[in-house]
């Protein structure tokens, strides 16, 4: 039994908090596809309109520009809140490390109060990166983690942890009904060139014939969803008839090392590029994949796409990107870091 979510005869009303970022973004489509109407809400800091540029003038979807750490618009209502809204690379959320911790707190809070005031189902965007540079492989979500709490990459990290505590603060409160997907590695179109991802990071390094940027070995480990396999377990989630007791991983299991994936990368561009080492950044995971065994049981969910088929399409997107962009904006403004989140 599933919530009316996934029933196009009954339209719901869905809030995606970053509704204009690369995930944010796919998943309104999916549900403005399924007949729901659908308010994206973005401070475009890393999203961009033209993510939803092909929604806009559809009567069931609005675009809004707001920053989640501000109080909600006083008209907003939903029965449905997804909240994606926080920078998920590295280079992006730690340019800002206050604003990306107050998003995921502040913001948290105030979209948790929206859902309370409307009786809504919430659905969180966390993290892998819960788990820090994990000690247990794969990561089970009963797995407490290994964060560095007062490093470069704790204000995501934390920012993330706080904002579970949160959910289920509010659940044990009886206040929401909120469901936690940690979301591992992502990736598709729509992915911004300078994003600091490393899917991202190699496919436009590959593209504009710069060396691939490796950082340590290259043999620390990462596992990589595409975005419609992910969309799905996040509409999975949220149409769960109950709500899950703990958080859920939404992931990719399959387990690649970062230099078989400079591999494949640079096999399907027919790049001549070479790889260029670099010291690995602190705290940077050393392994990385989900054990998605609970996504199996509560949700029938198991991502479809394999790396080698995704890689296509996402690097078509770059191509066709990377066309229209001025030569000046195809080179990043500094090194970009290849550990990357969502």
């Amino acid at each position: 039994m599933t919530r009316p979510l996934e029933i196009p005869s009954r339209r719901r009303r869905v809030l995606v908090a970053g509704g204009a970022g690369f995930l944010g973004s796919h998943l309104c489509d999916h549900l403005v596809a399924r007949g729901h109407e659908v308010v994206a809400l973005d401070n475009f800091l890393t999203g961009s309109p033209a993510n939803c540029a092909h929604l806009q003038g559809h009567p069931r979807f609005r675009l809004v520009r707001h920053d989640v750490c501000d109080p909600l618009p006083a008209d907003l209502a939903a029965d449905v809140v997804f909240n994606l809204a926080c920078a998920a690379s590295p280079p992006r959320y730690q340019a800002d490390p206050v604003h990306t911790m107050m998003t995921s707190v502040l913001g948290t809070r105030h979209l948790l109060d929206l859902a309370a005031r409307h009786d809504a189902v919430f659905v969180q965007a966390s993290t892998s990166e819960v788990y820090g540079d994990p000690d247990q492989h794969p990561q089970r979500e009963a797995y407490w983690g290994n964060v560095n709490p007062t490093g470069p990459r704790a204000c995501y990290d934390e920012g993330k942890r706080a904002g579970e505590t949160l959910c289920f603060d509010y659940l044990r409160l009886g206040l929401a009904d909120v469901r936690v997907a940690r979301i591992f590695n992502t990736y598709g179109p729509r992915m911004q060139p300078d994003d600091g991802r490393i899917v991202s990071n190699f496919v436009v390094q590959a593209l504009t014939g710069r060396p691939l940027t490796v950082y340590g070995t290259g043999e620390q480990t990462r596992s990589f969803c595409y975005v419609s396999d992910l969309v799905a377990g996040l509409v999975a989630l949220a149409a769960l008839d109950r709500t899950p007791d703990g958080p859920v991983n939404l992931g990719n299991p399959g387990e690649f090392t970062v230099i078989e994936l400079a591999r494949m990368v640079l096999e399907r561009t027919g790049a001549a590029s070479g790889i260029a080492y670099r010291p690995l950044p602190e705290d940077d995971p050393r392994r990385r994949r989900p054990d998605i065994a609970l996504a199996r049981r509560l949700l029938g969910w198991t991502p479809r796409v394999l790396l080698a088929e995704g890689l296509g399409p996402t690097i078509d997107w770059f191509a066709r990107t990377l066309e229209t962009r001025p030569a000046a904006a195809r080179r990043p403004r500094r090194p970009l870091e290849s550990g990357a989140s969502l």
